[in-house]
């Protein structure tokens, strides 16, 4: 058995769930997923758009339970500004997400963004950090292809 990961998308079928919230750096996201599939050749994917981070886990949860798709690819950001706002919405993001994975067996990759400035997330969006939308489209191909291996 191999340790790299598999990251062949023809048989793969992405959903991805994109915030609005700080659209400015979530569309460099949703960019650099849309150019991973893409690369990988995803076999077919499907774009939703949420109002927010808070938003994403509810959509993706939805999503997996139409079985159209084989893993989900969640896209946000959330950056810290002088109130703790910031971490109730990072925190329930992620465990949302997580839950979704794990409730309805559908990878869900997580791509949000929680940065300390918005230069950061500019940089991880595409700047000199690489850009986190498309190493969660990776993420789900390999998740995606992983579990096809176990059944």
């Amino acid at each position: 058995m191999s340790d790299s990961p598999t990251l062949d998308g023809s048989q793969v079928a992405i959903g991805i769930v994109v915030a609005r919230f700080n659209e400015h750096i979530t569309r460099r996201l949703l960019d650099g997923a849309l150019r991973a599939c893409e690369q990988a050749k995803v076999k077919a994917h499907e774009v939703h758009h949420v109002a927010g981070s808070f938003e994403l886990p509810q959509l993706a949860l939805h999503l997996a339970k139409t079985g159209r798709v084989d893993a989900i690819v969640c896209l946000g950001a959330v950056v810290r500004h002088e109130t703790d706002h910031y971490l109730h919405v990072a925190t329930q993001a992620a465990t949302g997400i997580q839950q979704v994975a794990l409730q309805t067996g559908v990878p869900c990759a997580f791509g949000v963004l929680t940065c300390d400035t918005e230069e950061q997330a500019l940089q991880r969006s595409g700047g000199s950090r690489g850009n986190a939308g498309a190493q969660a489209v990776e993420t789900a191909i390999e998740m995606a292809n992983a579990i096809r291996g176990l059944k």
